[in-house]
């Protein structure tokens, strides 16, 4: 099975409103994933009265890097896709290489599109790598965010990451290239055992994959947002009502902490899941413990929480800073408030404004 322009439509229709004219970004690797993602978004944005723009991240880490990007952005100028090249100048780290160079990459993806004024970026993320991602996040003992996948839909400050082949295996991206007599690019880091996906990938146990992830996480955003709105308060400081949060379920008392934190600390990850539990059991706990007089302050990846009682009042409120006054210049981490608000009928999202 392949896709094409009748069956793509389908997959960016959640994802409306888009403006009259939509200009969509799209992450190219060369690689068949996101090949197929831009020449489906070309097709989708042309009937649209848009365009596509594809941004190549040449990270500078093989002697092919560089011939390979001016490889695919040929190939994409022959399918009538703009396209530029995006390098990462600089040293490179010695360790944690994968994961620099992942963050090197978004960066830059995210500031070429500030920089044009690009409101979606789109990413090829799959169903194969979804399953992937869990299992990676599993073993990491991570929380139930964690386990519950990639998001198809992230608000970011300037603009939006989609993925809108997250229901998409592989094989049909395979599929829809061979149609297109498209040749695409292998990159050997994807078999490389040093880093944990191409494990992941090699090891098998992933041809059952799970059909229900995405439903299961739009679920999840959409009952974390409407937690989000009811007790988050956000004026100088940010605080959740400590009465209100001990009458939250366990599960979302969770996902509520976990974005919290990860919003305020700039963190691209949720805490594991031990350490959130932990996190949960204190935030409802530190009513009866704080009577006593004794700090209920503690830390949460980067970030400081403080039971404080509001001037006044015998309300109780856990306020959550950066710890050490970090914040998250560098990163805008996870969105406050999940995306899914914006379909709940609060106000429109900020790309239509």
């Amino acid at each position: 099975m392949r896709l094409n322009a009748g069956s793509f439509a389908p997959l960016m229709a959640p994802f409306a409103p888009f403006e009259k004219h939509p200009v969509l970004a799209v992450a190219v690797s060369g690689g068949r994933d996101s090949l197929s993602l831009a020449l489906l978004a070309h097709d989708w944005a042309k009937a649209e009265g848009g365009r596509v723009v594809g941004l190549i991240v040449d990270h500078g880490l093989r002697a092919e890097a560089a011939r390979e990007a001016q490889t695919t952005r040929d190939l994409l100028l022959k399918q009538g896709v703009d396209a530029v090249i995006l390098r990462w100048e600089g040293p490179k780290p010695l360790q944690g290489l994968q994961e620099a160079a992942r963050d090197a990459r978004y960066d830059l993806l995210v500031e070429a599109c500030h920089q044009r004024g690009i409101l979606h970026l789109l990413v090829a993320h799959h169903a194969d790598d979804q399953a992937e991602t869990v299992a990676m996040r599993a073993a990491r003992g991570s929380g139930p965010d964690g386990l519950a996948g990639m998001a198809a839909l992230v608000e970011r400050r300037h603009m939006r990451l989609l993925r809108p082949l997250l229901s998409v295996p592989r094989s049909c991206l395979t599929a829809t290239l061979e149609a297109r007599g498209v040749a695409w690019i292998e990159d050997p880091s994807n078999a490389d055992p040093r880093f944990e996906r191409a494990r992941v990938r090699a090891a098998g146990g992933l041809d059952g994959l799970d059909s229900g992830s995405g439903g299961r996480r739009a679920g999840r955003e959409e009952a974390l947002a409407k937690a989000a709105v009811e007790l988050i308060e956000a004026g100088d400081e940010l605080a959740l009502d400590q009465a209100a949060f001990r009458q939250l379920g366990k599960e979302r008392a969770s996902s509520l902490l976990s974005r919290v934190v990860q919003a305020v600390g700039g963190r691209d990850y949720p805490p594991r899941r031990d350490r959130l539990d932990r996190a949960v059991d204190r935030l409802a706990e530190g009513a009866a413990r704080g009577k006593s007089g004794k700090s209920q302050d503690f830390t949460l990846s980067e970030c400081r929480l403080m039971l404080r009682q509001v001037p006044k009042s015998p309300r109780l409120r856990w306020i959550v800073r950066p710890e050490n006054g970090k914040g998250n210049s560098r990163k805008e981490g996870q969105p406050l408030v999940p995306a899914a608000f914006f379909a709940c009928g609060g106000f429109l999202p900020p790309h239509v404004d």
